[in-house]
């Protein structure tokens, strides 16, 4: 599907486009929005404008020649982008901006929420469609909040984790907590991806001329070069705290498991010294002197307790329990 937003239109109103038959496009158009594209579809745009349109195989390679290039007069660049965020596991996919020398193309199989977000926009503000390069810049600062958004509920999220993993509660289920630390430590390493990609992005469409075109493009462009190098060490410190949770709540899982074969290990102990007084006297020989004894039995009775006393005594002073 194609997706136009034109200037000339009141509110930079989208148009779908079929390209069954001729077609040629508008000369007032700033973004050409390619989703899901056909091959006819993606031989139309290359035909309008003269460029070349990556397929999805080449926007997925993770070579940074292969995602950041220079082609035909066009600037081409590819980040993964971060989509179902409110889930556990938010999912990130690459999308390919191009910037020409008239509109902006991008090239994108799923719809994430900045584009939803964006577009929204664009119809209640006309006067964010100005040129091709200043939709990008605030298509992407659409991208990044967005991005902060799904970090700050990660961030959220591994906070609830941390205050039980160290809550007083004797039952805290570390099993289903480890789960999911596991899902958020996914989760950051996703965001991760996406705002290092969107950095390099920053970075390399700073040497395209067409940065130069209006005052405040530069400018714009490196506030969020600014707001992405924020978010990766805010990233960074949730990593850590992810990590640092992990490694208690196992700590705690192994501190549990040592606890009860603690208690198992002193009940061997204990009972061993008495086990062994009663198959002594179990063997009923004939010739046993105890074996006439009146207060035997009793005696085998107190020899037992005694027994299992003195190793008790002995760990409580040692400080095992």
């Amino acid at each position: 599907m194609i997706r136009l937003y034109r200037a000339g239109c009141a509110a930079c109103e989208s148009v779908e486009i079929d390209v069954a038959g001729p077609w040629t496009m508008p000369p007032d158009t700033l973004w050409i929005d390619l989703i899901e594209p056909t091959r006819e579809e993606d031989i139309a745009v290359e035909k309008a404008l003269g460029i070349a349109i990556p397929t999805r195989e080449e926007m997925s390679e993770l070579e940074a020649s292969s995602r950041l290039y220079r082609e035909g007069g066009a600037t081409y660049v590819t980040a993964d982008i971060i989509h179902n965020g409110d889930a556990d596991l938010p999912g990130s996919d690459p999308v390919t901006f191009v910037l020409t020398a008239g509109p902006m193309v991008t090239i994108r199989y799923f719809d994430p929420r900045p584009f939803i977000q964006f577009t929204d926009k664009l119809e209640r503000d006309p006067s964010l469609c100005a040129t091709g390069l200043e939709m990008f810049l605030n298509l992407m600062e659409a991208i990044i909040d967005r991005a902060s958004d799904v970090l700050a509920k990660t961030a959220h999220k591994v906070e609830a984790v941390g205050n039980h993993v160290f809550s007083d509660s004797k039952r805290v289920g570390f099993e289903h907590l480890v789960t999911k630390l596991g899902r958020a430590h996914i989760a950051n390493a996703r965001i991760e991806q996406s705002l290092a990609g969107l950095a390099r992005v920053f970075a390399f469409v700073g040497f395209d001329d067409r940065m130069d075109q209006t005052p405040e493009g530069r400018e714009h462009l490196k506030s969020l070069a600014s707001d992405a190098a924020s978010l990766i060490a805010h990233n960074q410190a949730v990593a850590a705290g992810i990590n640092f949770q992990l490694s208690a709540a196992l700590g705690f899982i192994n501190i549990e498991q040592s606890s009860i074969f603690k208690v198992f290990s002193i009940f061997s102990a204990v009972l061993m010294p008495p086990t062994l007084i009663g198959a002594i006297y179990g063997m009923n020989f004939e010739h046993m002197p105890e074996l006439r004894w009146a207060t035997g039995y009793p005696m085998a009775l107190v020899a037992m307790a005694v027994s299992a006393l003195l190793p008790l005594l002995w760990f409580r002073r040692k400080g095992w329990i």
